[in-house]
């Protein structure tokens, strides 16, 4: 038999909306409803296939199974930023604000046609397979030697212990190394009273082989 097929089919369009989003909005306060409720119909107008969840207790839009935009409501004010918001929008994420301030009306967001334009630029990214990068940790100070430590701390090697403070990890690091490798208690001895010359001096330890 001819005709179309009913709408339980799989010709039927899917449903994107996650209920827990659907909820998360009916709870917030009456000031934000109408903020999220906008959002999420700009983000799903401007990008058909995204996927919504729930992570860390607020709303996220996922598209190409990667993060691409979330919101959130507070007290006074809700927020809206971009997963990869510095290849989006630039500049910093304000905390607790995302990229666009605190926002408390709808007339306080970018213009649709501007945030459909952040929209598409995340999506871009996404389909790219941009990733968030990870801010480095700095590195970590080496541990010093209780008997070096104790030398260091004395009146006398103040501008050793004061150029040692200044030096990055990695160059106190060497002097470290170079004293904790010694082979015996007389080498080690040695070393710590020739690295206490050379950082009164302001020397790293491979001073000697730079040109």
């Amino acid at each position: 038999m001819g005709g179309r097929l009913p709408p339980s089919t799989a010709e039927a369009p899917m449903n994107r909306h996650d209920p827990r989003v659907d909820a998360y909005i009916a709870q917030s306060a009456d000031f934000a409803r109408p903020i999220l409720e906008h959002l999420r119909t700009v983000v799903h107008a401007a990008c058909p296939e995204v996927e919504e969840s729930i992570k860390w207790g607020f709303p996220h839009f996922l598209y190409r199974g990667a993060m691409m935009c979330s919101m959130a409501a507070f007290k006074q004010h809700c927020s809206f930023g971009f997963w990869l918001y510095t290849q989006v929008v630039g500049g910093k994420a304000e905390a607790g604000a995302g990229q666009f301030g605190k926002i408390t009306s709808v007339k306080e967001l970018p213009v649709k046609r501007e945030l459909t334009g952040y929209i598409r630029k995340a999506m871009a990214l996404n389909e790219a397979g941009i990733k968030a990068s990870r801010p480095k940790s700095a590195p970590k100070p080496p541990v010093l030697p209780d008997d070096f430590a104790a030398l260091l701390g004395q009146p006398a090697h103040k501008a050793a212990r004061q150029h040692y403070q200044a030096f990055s990890p990695g160059m106190q690091r060497q002097y470290i190394q170079w004293i904790t490798e010694a082979k015996t208690e007389t080498t080690r001895q040695k070393r710590m009273t020739t690295s206490l010359e050379w950082l009164a001096e302001g020397k790293d330890r491979n001073w000697k082989y730079k040109a």
